[in-house]
This record gives structure tokens, sequence and C-alpha cells, in this order.
């Protein structure tokens, strides 16, 4: 734009020579009609024009919405800084003095194409950035909508978190630290007057092992004895328990040679006899089991042991405990003993311990509410690093 027709023509015929297509304007805002009929890449614009200077048609092009950028040259015979800085402040992009030095023209022009095809590389790079988290939200929100489905069918896995069975009960409580978690607790009638019990954490976390810990809730199923593998059934439609060792053996021989998981499992599984107290459990490198007696003091039980899954030639022991009237024996995962504080020490067996003596006259529900509080305390209000789970069994009478 100059109100020079001459300086105009002169122009126009040098960047149409250099391969340029070039508008014409008389004015600003002859200039601004010009520019709202089609969209420009560049813009010459001579500083002093009558009406609508350079710098005014500088500002109103820069408060115009176009669909890129627009480099703006003004065209000035004025070489004081104050000048210059007025230019800029106003968003011109360049400055080139008159008389114009075609080569320098050409050189002036030649920096804002690289300026506006690194502009635009740009904006193709924003675009499909934008597009790919687009994307990904929609695939995250499909994720998430099926992870929150998936926790609800894995907590569906525990049928009953609780049942009395006259001369004892049973409790249970599950928690994934995330949408799914590794962790399966549950229990079962294990014939005339036992129960069977168990406390299994998969290792890692996530939706694999989510899957292997649904595979192992129908190998020890209550709702198809037939398909359980810790019952056999006898000839008169009875079922006889296998030795809690067994089963630890069966369930690592699946694990190894059948189902060739990348995952292994700890577990602490075992047998209630109601009339006298006695438990045979199997520890496979699961957390100790604790006795809660009535006087409120624990003991931690147990010798470690191998995890599931690790080596196929594992071998596993069975271990015995009796419970006293009143006194709780219950299986957790490590959740509990490695809960970290915000210095990252972890609470340990003994921590744990007095969380739960502190507590012990709550009721097994009360209890485990407890329990997740003072943990939460503990941690300082971090989320949990690991799934918590438990199994509390009260022995209640040998009569």
């Amino acid at each position: 734009m100059d109100d020079s027709r001459a300086q105009r023509s002169l122009m126009s015929k040098t960047l149409a020579r250099q391969g340029y297509h070039v508008a014409e304007a008389g004015s600003g805002i002859e200039a601004l009609q010009v520019f709202a009929a089609q969209d420009f890449d560049l813009i010459l614009s001579d500083w002093m024009m009558p009406g609508m200077d350079g710098l005014e048609l500088c500002q109103a092009i820069r408060a115009r919405k176009a669909s890129g950028y627009v480099y703006f040259i003004l065209l000035t015979s004025n070489s004081d800084k104050d000048a210059v800085a007025r230019g800029l402040d106003v968003g011109a992009d360049d400055f080139l003095s008159k008389p114009f030095n075609p080569d320098e023209l050409r050189a002036r022009i030649a920096a804002g194409g690289r300026i506006l095809s690194m502009e635009r590389e740009l904006q193709e790079t924003n675009r499909l950035v934008t597009s790919a988290l687009s994307e990904l939200k929609t695939l995250y929100d499909s994720l998430d909508r099926d992870l929150v489905e998936a926790r609800k069918m894995q907590q569906s896995l525990v049928r009953e978190s609780f049942r009395d069975w006259g001369r004892a009960e049973v409790s249970l409580m599950l928690k994934p630290c995330g949408h799914v978690g590794g962790d399966l607790v549950g229990f079962f009638d294990a014939g005339k007057d036992h129960i069977a019990f168990y406390s299994i954490d998969v290792s890692g976390h996530g939706i694999a092992s989510a899957l292997l810990t649904a595979r192992l809730a129908s190998y020890l199923s209550e709702g198809s004895p037939t398909h359980n593998i810790a019952l056999i059934e006898r000839a008169d439609g009875d079922h006889r328990r296998q030795p809690p060792e067994m089963v630890a053996a069966q369930l690592n021989t699946l694990l190894t040679k059948d189902m060739l998981s990348e995952h292994y499992f700890t577990m602490l599984f075992g047998y209630l006899d109601m009339n006298t107290g006695q438990v045979e459990f199997t520890q496979c490198g699961h957390p100790s089991a604790v006795i809660l007696d009535q006087s409120g003091r624990t003991q931690f039980i147990g010798e470690g042991g191998m995890p599931i899954g690790l080596i196929s030639a594992a071998e596993f022991e069975r271990q015995t405990v009796k419970l006293q009237p009143g006194e709780r024996l219950i299986f957790y995962s490590d959740g509990f003993t490695e809960c970290e504080d915000v210095g990252g020490k972890q609470i340990e067996e003994h921590g744990f311990g007095e969380i739960l003596e502190k507590n012990s006259g709550l009721t097994n529900e009360m209890l485990f509410d407890a329990m997740v509080w003072d943990l939460d305390r503990f941690a300082g209000g971090q989320d949990f690093g690991d799934d918590l789970s438990c199994v509390m069994l009260t022995y209640k009478s040998r009569t």
C-alpha cells in the first residue's frame, strides 16, 4: 500500500518479476477492503499515508482474525529509533527504508517467507497434536469406562463380604489401589464343620493381574464345588478336602505348566475346624498371618514359603494353629505392611500390629474401616501404592 501510484507500480512490477502474486491499494481503507476479500501472507505498507497511516493499518490488520499469520513490513524514510519502536509495538515485523533497493526488498520478503513457513509448520504440528490428543482422549474415555466395569466385575468375585456359620464368622475386605488390582480374598464351605478361606496377591497391577485373579477365583469357587480344586468329590456325593499344601501345589502346576503366565502370586490358604478351633494352612510367600486375641494382643505366625508360579518344582508346607474362642485370625496383603509414610518409611508388621491392637475392641467391619483410616493417616494422605485386602476369621465356640 502506498499513496504514490508510481511507487506502487514500481514495487508491484518488481515483486511480480520475482514470482509473487501482488494486489495494490492506494490507502489504508482500500487495503482493508482488499484484505477482507482474500487472504494475504505479507503486506508492504508505506508509513505515511492520508487518512489511515501505516501504523493504524497494522493495528487494524492485527485486530482481525485471519486464517494465518500476516507478515507486515513498513516502508519508511524515518530511521528514528523511537519511530521504529512504535512500529514494533503495534505489530510490524520489519522495516524497509525508502527509496527501497530491489535486492533488499527481495531479501526482506524472503526472510518473512521463512517465518511464515515455520508458522505454517507449527500450525500443522499443533493441528496434528490436537487431533492426536482428541483421539487419545476418546480412547482413554473408552478404556476408563471399561476399567470401571472391570472393577465392578472384580468386586463381584467377592460374592459375600460376610458370613456367620454360628461357631465362626468370616469377613472380607477388598480395596484395589487403582481401577482394578491383583488381590483376591474369599471363603467357602469345605465340608462338615470346616471353612476354607484364602488371601491371594497377584504380582503387578492392572488388567493382566485382575484377569488372573478372576481365573483363580473360578478354581476356588463355592458355587461350583466340582470345579473347586480344593475339594474332591466322594462316592457318596460329599466332598473331601485337599490338604492346603496340595491346593498350593496344584495351583503352582496350573500356573507354570498350563497357563504359562508371566505373573506369580502369593497366598495364604487354610481350613478351620469349627469343632476344635484348629486351623491348617499353607503360606506361599504371603505376609504372615496374625492372631488377634481377646485381650487385644497380636501374634504373627507363619514361616514364609515360596510364591506360586515362580518355579515348577516348588514345594509347599502345612502349618497349624489352634484358635481360642473369641480370637481372630487375619490374612492380609502386603499393601498394609508395605504402606509408606511421606518419607518413604514402611509401616511393617510392628506398625500394622499396633493398628490392630489399638482398634481390637471394634467389630470386624468397623475394624476394617479403622485399619484403612489409620493407614491413610500413616501415609500422610498419599494414595496407597498397593491393593489392600484382608480376610478376618473369628472363632466363637467349640460347641
